[in-house]
C-alpha cells in the first residue's frame, strides 16, 4: 500500500497493491497494521456503508458532531466520483479548506478522512457504487452538514450546477459560518 499525505493534516490518499492476471485482479483494500505503521494512526473501523448513485448525484457535505464524529476510509467499487473533505477543526491551520480527489474503479484510490471533517462526493458516472468504512457508529441526532455551494468554501465541483441531483435535505444545509461544530 502506498500512502500519500494531502494538504489537509490527517487526510491521506491510499493506493493498494493490485495483483492482476488473466482471471482479473485482487487487492487488499485495507490492512490496519500497515496503515498504522505508515501513518501512525490506529484506525478501528466499526461500520461499513455502500451507496449506489446516478451520474450527477451529489451527496454531502456531511459530518457527525461531538462524541459521534467519524473518521472514514472511502473508495469506489464501480464508476467514479469527485470526493471532497472539508477541514472543520477550528484550531487547524487549514480550517475551512478542502481537498478534492477523483476516485474511480480504475485508479482504486482510497481517501482517509479523519474526524473533524465534512465529507461529500459527486458521482461522475451512472451506477457508481461508493463504499466507506467508519470508525464510529452513525447517530441520527448527531448528523450535520454544510451546503455544497457555500461561497466561503468555493468548491469547484467541475460539473454543471443545473445538472446536479441533490436531496431536499442536503439543499437545506447551512453555510459553514452558520454551523454548530
Amino acid at each position: 500500500m502506498i500512502v500519500k499525505k494531502t494538504k489537509l493534516k490527517g487526510c491521506y490518499l491510499l493506493k493498494p497493491k493490485i495483483f492482476e492476471d488473466k482471471r482479473g485482479y485482487f487487492i487488499e483494500s485495507f490492512n490496519r497494521e500497515t496503515f498504522r505503521n505508515i501513518t501512525g494512526l490506529d484506525a478501528n473501523f466499526v461500520q461499513d456503508n455502500e451507496a449506489k448513485s446516478s451520474k450527477g448525484v451529489l451527496r454531502g457535505l456531511h459530518y457527525q458532531r461531538g462524541e459521534f464524529a467519524q473518521a472514514k476510509l472511502v473508495r469506489v467499487i464501480k464508476g467514479s466520483v469527485l470526493d471532497v473533505a472539508v477541514d472543520l477543526r477550528r484550531n487547524s491551520s487549514t480550517f475551512g479548506e478542502y481537498e478534492m480527489v477523483k476516485i474511480s474503479e480504475e485508479n482504486k484510490l482510497q481517501f482517509y478522512i479523519p474526524r473533524g471533517f465534512a465529507h461529500g462526493y459527486l458521482a461522475l458516472e451512472d451506477e457508481t457504487i461508493f463504499s466507506y468504512k467508519c470508525d464510529n457508529f452513525y447517530k441520527k441526532e448527531a448528523e450535520a452538514g454544510i451546503i455544497f455551494d457555500d461561497p466561503d468554501l468555493n468548491i469547484n465541483w467541475n460539473f454543471p450546477i443545473d445538472q446536479l441531483i441533490i436531496s431536499s435535505k442536503d439543499l437545506k444545509l447551512p453555510k459553514l459560518k452558520n454551523t454548530q461544530l
